[in-house]
C-alpha cells in the first residue's frame, strides 16, 4: 500500500501542475511566451526526427564523455587525497573554491579555446560534475570505521585487499550518491555549453527556437533534456539498488 502511495503522490502532483499550466496558457493565449503542455507535445512530435536523430545524440555524447572523464578524474583525486594528507590540504580547498566560479561565465572562454567542437561543452560538463563525484567519494573513504581498519590490520591484510574489501564497499554508497547528483548536473552542463556555442545539440536548438520566438520549439528540447536527467538518475538508482543489496532498506 505504501509503495502505491509513493507512486500515486508524484503522479498526482505532476498531473495537477500540467493541468494548471494548460489552463493558464489557454487564458494568456500567447504561445510564443507561454506555450501550453499540449502545444509543446505537438511540437515534440513535429520535430521528433530532427531532435531525436540529430540533436539528442550530440547532447548525449557530451554528457557521456563528460561524466566518464569526471568519474575517472574525481575518483583518482579522491583516492589520492585519502592516501596523502598533503594532497588533501592542497586540493580540497581548491575544489571548494572552484564551486564559487560561475561556470556560465567561463563557457564562452572555452568556446574561444576549443571552438564549436564537442570539447568546449565537455569541459563545461566536467567542471560542473567533477565536484560532487570527488567530494562524495573522498568523504566515503574517510568514513571507513576505525575498528574495521584495525581488524584488517590485525588480520595482516595487504593494502590492496584492505582497499578492495574495506574502503571500496564503505565508499560505494557515497560515490553513487555523488553520481546521482552529477548525472543531473551533467545535463545542465551540456545545455549551457550548447547554448553558448554549438552548431547542434538540444541546448543549441532551444536557443535557435528562441531567436525565432517559437515558444513550443524552445520547450521541446528542454523536455528531452529533462528526460535525459530523469532516466540517468533512475539508472544510477537501479545500479545502487543492485550493488548495495546487502544494505537494509526500510
Amino acid at each position: 500500500m505504501s509503495r502505491k502511495l509513493s507512486v500515486f503522490g508524484p503522479v498526482l502532483l505532476i498531473m495537477t501542475f500540467l493541468i494548471a499550466w494548460e489552463m493558464i496558457a489557454k487564458i494568456i493565449q500567447k504561445p510564443y511566451l507561454f506555450p501550453s503542455p499540449y502545444e509543446i507535445g505537438a511540437k515534440m512530435v513535429e520535430l521528433h526526427d530532427i531532435l531525436f536523430y540529430i540533436h539528442l545524440p550530440a547532447t548525449l555524447s557530451i554528457i557521456v564523455i563528460g561524466l566518464l572523464a569526471s568519474t575517472i578524474l574525481g575518483v583518482l583525486l579522491a583516492i589520492s587525497m585519502h592516501k596523502s594528507r598533503l594532497l588533501e590540504q592542497t586540493f580540497y580547498p581548491v575544489l571548494v573554491m572552484s564551486q564559487t566560479i560561475p561556470i556560465i561565465a567561463l563557457a564562452p572562454i572555452f568556446v574561444l579555446w576549443f571552438g564549436y567542437s564537442i570539447w568546449s561543452k565537455v569541459v563545461v560538463t566536467v567542471l560542473i560534475t567533477f565536484f560532487p563525484i570527488t567530494v562524495n567519494t573522498f568523504d566515503g573513504l574517510k568514513s571507513t570505521p576505525l575498528a574495521l581498519r584495525e581488524l584488517f590490520k590485525t588480520m595482516k591484510a595487504s593494502r590492496f585487499d584492505t582497499f578492495r574489501k574495506l574502503y571500496v564497499p564503505t565508499a560505494l554508497p557515497s560515490f553513487l550518491s555523488g553520481m546521482k547528483v552529477a548525472i543531473t548536473l551533467s545535463v545542465i552542463g551540456a545545455a549551457i555549453g550548447e547554448w553558448l556555442g554549438a552548431n547542434k545539440g538540444l541546448g543549441y536548438f532551444s536557443r535557435r527556437m528562441m531567436s525565432q520566438y517559437d515558444g513550443p520549439g524552445v520547450f521541446a528540447p528542454i523536455v528531452w533534456l529533462s528526460l535525459i536527467g530523469v532516466i540517468g538518475f533512475l539508472l544510477i538508482k537501479a545500479l545502487e539498488i543492485y550493488l548495495l543489496r546487502w544494505r537494509k532498506t526500510k
